[in-house]
C-alpha cells in the first residue's frame, strides 16, 4: 500500500461512470495493467477482495454437494473439435499453442476458454454405471478468451473464475441442477455483493455455444448497461454424445448422461465495484470486504506512542469481541507515519472500508472514540473502557448489518426504478440510446427480430421475464404476436 501523500483526482461518478470506475480501480490499488494487452495484474488489496468473493461462493457450492477438482489448462484440438457447435461458438476467442520446447507441436493445443471438453473426456473414462452418478464437480481456474475490447475485471483476455460441471442420470435431475446453481449465483449477487440482479432464461441467440438452454443473472450498472454476472447451462446430452459419456442402467442398457455447466468470473467483482461507490471512491459490502474496520490514530508527536498502543489494543479487542453473522471482523490500524489524518480518512474512503474509528488522546481520556460509516458518512460515539478494552460489540455488528442491508436496498431501488415499459419502438430507441436502463418489452421470440434490434440500437435480450404476455399482445418490434417478455439493454 502506497504511503505517497499526493493529490489524487477521481472523475465524479455522476459525470462519467466508466472513467470513475477506471480511476478507482487504479487508485484504490485493486489492479493494474500488465505488459500484455487485455490482461490485468491483481494487486494485494484487489486480490483479497476476490478471495473473499471466492470464499463465499465456494462455501455455497460445497454446501450443495459439489466437490472441487482441477483440469489441465491445455486442450488438444482434436478434443475441442468433437463438439462442432461448441467449437464454432468459441473459435474467434480461442488462443492456440503451436510451438513448445523449440519445436512445432504435432497437434495444436487450445488454452482453455472453458472446460466442457476436458470434463467430457475424463467422465467417459470414469463413468460406468448409474450408481456412479451424479458427478458434481467444480473447479477454480483461469481461462483465456481473445477479446477485442477489454476493461479491468469486466472483460479481460485472461480471467479468474469458477466453472461447475455436472453429469446426471435423468433430464429432470440436470434441469434441477441448472436452476439450483442459478439460484446460488443470485444469492451471491444479492445477499453477499448487495447487487440486485434479474434472473431468467437467455434467448437462443444469447445462449452458451452447445447448450440446450442458458439461464443467467443480469445486473444493471449505474450507466444503464447490463452486465451478465453468472450463467447456468442445461447442456442436455449434447456434450455426452460428443465425448461418449455413457452409463449402464438397471436393465443393462447404455444411456448418455445429462450434463450441465455453470460459471461466475471476476466480472461479478467488477459489477459489484461499479454498482457501489460515490465520488469519494468505492464502498465494499461488509460480507466481502477484506477489512471491516480501520482505526486511524490522531496524535501529536509527544502522545503518539500512547495513542498507537491503545489503537492496537482496541483492534485486538474488536477482533476478539465482535461477531457479525457468526464471524470475526477484520481490523487494521493505520499507523503510517508522516501522513495527516485527513489523508488517511480519504485513503480508506477511496478503498471502500465499511467502518472507520477515529482515536485521539482526548477520546482515550473520555473512554470513547468516533465511529464513522462509509455508506452515509454518519458518525457516532463508541464507548470503550481503555483499561480493559471492553466495548459495545453489538453496536459494531449492527452498523455492519445496516450497511450491508443499505447497499442492497439502494441497488435494488436503483435497478427496479430504471426498468421501463414503452409504447413504441421509437420510445425504445430513446431509452436505450440515452442509457437510462432496461426495457421490458413484448417480443415475438424470432431470432431475426432480435438481430434487427441489435443492429439498429445495440441492445440485446438479456433474460426472459418469468411472466408471459397476454394472448392479444403484439411484439414491440415486428407487430407479430408476442411470445415472450424480455429485458432488453446494451451491455458490457
Amino acid at each position: 500500500m502506497s504511503a505517497k501523500q499526493e493529490k489524487r483526482f477521481i472523475t465524479p461518478k455522476s459525470q462519467d461512470v466508466s472513467q470513475w470506475y477506471t480511476d478507482v480501480i487504479l487508485q484504490a490499488e485493486l489492479a493494474d495493467y500488465s505488459p500484455v494487452r487485455g490482461c490485468q495484474v491483481y494487486r494485494p488489496y484487489g486480490y483479497s477482495v476476490w478471495e473473499a468473493i471466492k470464499r463465499r461462493l465456494n462455501d455455497r457450492i460445497i454446501a450443495t454437494g459439489h466437490e472441487n477438482v482441477y483440469m489441465p489448462l491445455f486442450i488438444p484440438k482434436s478434443q475441442l473439435d468433437k463438439e462442432a457447435e461448441h467449437v464454432e461458438g468459441f473459435a474467434p476467442e480461442v488462443a492456440w499453442v503451436t510451438h513448445g520446447g523449440g519445436k512445432e507441436l504435432e497437434e495444436p493445443l487450445a488454452i482453455r476458454p472453458t472446460s466442457e471438453t476436458t470434463f467430457g473426456v475424463m467422465w467417459s473414462k470414469w463413468l460406468q454405471s448409474y450408481r456412479d452418478l451424479p458427478f458434481l464437480h467444480n473447479q477454480w481456474a483461469n481461462v483465456v478468451r481473445w477479446e477485442k475490447a477489454t476493461r479491468p475485471f469486466l472483460r479481460t483476455l485472461e480471467f479468474l473464475w469458477q466453472e461447475g460441471h455436472t453429469a446426471h442420470r435423468t433430464e429432470d435431475d440436470a434441469r434441477e441442477e441448472t436452476a439450483k446453481m442459478l439460484e446460488q449465483y443470485r444469492q451471491l449477487a444479492c445477499d453477499d455483493l448487495c447487487m440486485h440482479v434479474f434472473a431468467g432464461r437467455k434467448s437462443d441467440s444469447e445462449k452458451f455455444a452447445g447448450a440446450v438452454e442458458t439461464w443467467g443473472i443480469e445486473a444493471m450498472m449505474p450507466d444503464g448497461k447490463a452486465l451478465q454476472s453468472g450463467t447456468s447451462h442445461f447442456l442436455g446430452q449434447n456434450f455426452a454424445r460428443a465425448y461418449d459419456v455413457k452409463f449402464l442402467e438397471t436393465d443393462n442398457t447404455e444411456h448418455y448422461a445429462w450434463t450441465t455447466s455453470w460459471g461466475v468470473s471476476h466480472r461479478i467483482m467488477g459489477g459489484m465495484l461499479m454498482t457501489h461507490g460515490d465520488d469519494k471512491g468505492l464502498i465494499l459490502p461488509p460480507r466481502v470486504a477484506p477489512i471491516h474496520i480501520v482505526i486511524v490514530p490522531i496524535h501529536r508527536d509527544d502522545d503518539r506512542q500512547l495513542v498507537v498502543e491503545k489503537a492496537h489494543g482496541l483492534a485486538a479487542a474488536l477482533r476478539e469481541q465482535v461477531r457479525w453473522r457468526d464471524e470475526k471482523v477484520e481490523v487494521k490500524v493505520d499507523d503510517r507515519e508522516g501522513l495527516r489524518p485527513g489523508f488517511k480518512f480519504a485513503d480508506w474512503e477511496l478503498r471502500g472500508v465499511p467502518l472507520r474509528i477515529e482515536l485521539g488522546p482526548r477520546d482515550i481520556e473520555a473512554g470513547t472514540c468516533v465511529l464513522a460509516e462509509r455508506l452515509g458518512g454518519s458518525k457516532s460515539n463508541l464507548q470503550v473502557d481503555f483499561a480493559t478494552f471492553s466495548l459495545d460489540a453489538q453496536s459494531i455488528a449492527e452498523a455492519l448489518e445496516q450497511l450491508q442491508a443499505g447497499l442492497y436496498a439502494k441497488s435494488r431501488e436503483s435497478a427496479e426504478s430504471r426498468v421501463y415499459t414503452v409504447a413504441s419502438y421509437d420510445e425504445f430507441k430513446q431509452v436505450v440510446g440515452q442509457g437510462r436502463g432496461f426495457v421490458l418489452a413484448p417480443w415475438d421470440e424470432e431470432a431475426a427480430t432480435e438481430a434487427r434490434v441489435k443492429e439498429e440500437t445495440g441492445a440485446t435480450t438479456r433474460v426472459m421475464h418469468p411472466d408471459l404476455p397476454g394472448d392479444d399482445v403484439k411484439c414491440l418490434f415486428s407487430g407479430a404476436k408476442a411470445r415472450r417478455l424480455a429485458y432488453f439493454a446494451t451491455s458490457y
